[in-house]
């Protein structure tokens, strides 16, 4: 037999160019991107709400000559406040640990991608519990949530009809339109296989397009400006050492919002919600991010905490300029 042998002559090590690491990209998650974000310079504050009833009233009247005009005035609500919370994760990388790391190893970077990661998969979950819920949204022809009958997965439902019916209501009691529709994945794959969908767009189709919708199509079929797809998961496995366990679940379930977001926050301006975001402690308007050594002279080492921090609250500012659809799909 011929020596040396295969195993003698090399020594298995890390890989320095390629590592394996499960990190959703923030594309999946939809918690920045519905909401304009208000900064404000206090952790909590108290909002003007503007009485819309004084504002559609047709009081305006004719005016003989020499008398005066009719008039009169609107109220104004100064109760709303806000409260933000602040939201914080943190990495310890031991000193000893760092310098011993291989290649393509980075401990700060990975530390900071790992803690952001849990700080957006935060407001994730925090925007589905105050948003993407029951018993939250007024504006919908019923004043509560939608249970479409039948859902959207089956070919009999009218998901089309179904919305052009909230647009009419939130139109009717707000005089906006609604803008916006947030659906999580679920609803997404049934949508675009949707027989009535398809016949919409199929004239558009032809050699390598085929007719298959996506968040643009879909966005033009129901007539809003934009539709938006919660992907995120979660992993509801409690960590046990030395056993991995991973039960991944979508954080917005089977359900829809539609809504009218304004293009951006200001004076006079409604909108069916608005994320107030402390700008105090989210410096960026996000997260903010901290890298520090903790000393340790009892062990004769230092350690590095790499830290995300951000403070928010979710805010429900107008909930009958919103309408939800609660188990869309089955």
């Amino acid at each position: 037999m011929p020596s040396p042998y295969l195993n003698q002559v090399h020594v298995d090590r890390p890989l320095t160019n390629m590592s394996v690491a499960y990190i959703q990209t923030e594309e999946a998650f939809i918690a920045p991107k519905v909401f304009p974000v208000v900064p404000v310079d206090k952790k909590s504050d108290r909002y003007f709400v503007y009485l819309k009833e004084d504002w559609f009233r047709d009081d305006a009247q004719l005016r003989a000559p020499g008398t005066e005009s009719a008039g009169g005035g609107y109220d104004l609500d100064n109760t709303p406040s806000y409260n933000c919370d602040v939201f914080a994760y943190h990495k310890d990388i031991e000193e000893q640990t760092n310098a011993n790391a291989d290649v393509p190893l980075n401990m700060e970077r990975d530390a900071t991608l790992f803690t952001t990661r849990k700080l957006l998969l935060r407001q994730e979950i925090q925007w589905v519990a105050d948003f993407f819920t029951t018993s939250i949204w007024t504006g919908s022809s019923t004043g509560g949530d939608i249970v479409p009958s039948p859902t959207w997965d089956d070919i009999a439902s009218t998901p089309i009809e179904d919305l052009q019916v909230q647009q009419l209501a939130i139109l009717q009691g707000t005089g906006f339109e609604a803008n916006t529709f947030v659906i999580g994945f679920n609803v997404l794959q049934k949508l675009v296989r949707h027989p009535d969908i398809i016949d919409l767009i199929k004239y558009g189709a032809g050699p390598g397009n085929p007719a298959i919708a996506n968040e643009t199509t879909l966005a033009k079929v129901f007539g809003v400006e934009r539709v938006l797809v919660s992907k995120s998961v979660k992993n509801t496995a409690q960590k046990t050492p030395g056993t991995p366990a991973f039960t991944g679940v979508l954080t917005a379930g089977k359900n829809a919002l539609l809504c009218y977001v304004s293009g951006a926050p200001g004076i006079m301006q409604p909108s069916s919600g608005y994320i107030f975001m402390w700008r105090g402690i989210s410096r960026g308007l996000g997260t903010t991010i901290s890298s520090y050594r903790i000393p340790m002279p009892w062990l004769g080492i230092d350690t590095v905490r790499i830290e995300s921090e951000i403070a928010f609250d979710d805010k429900v500012v107008g909930a009958d300029l919103g309408a939800f659809f609660n188990g869309a799909v089955a």
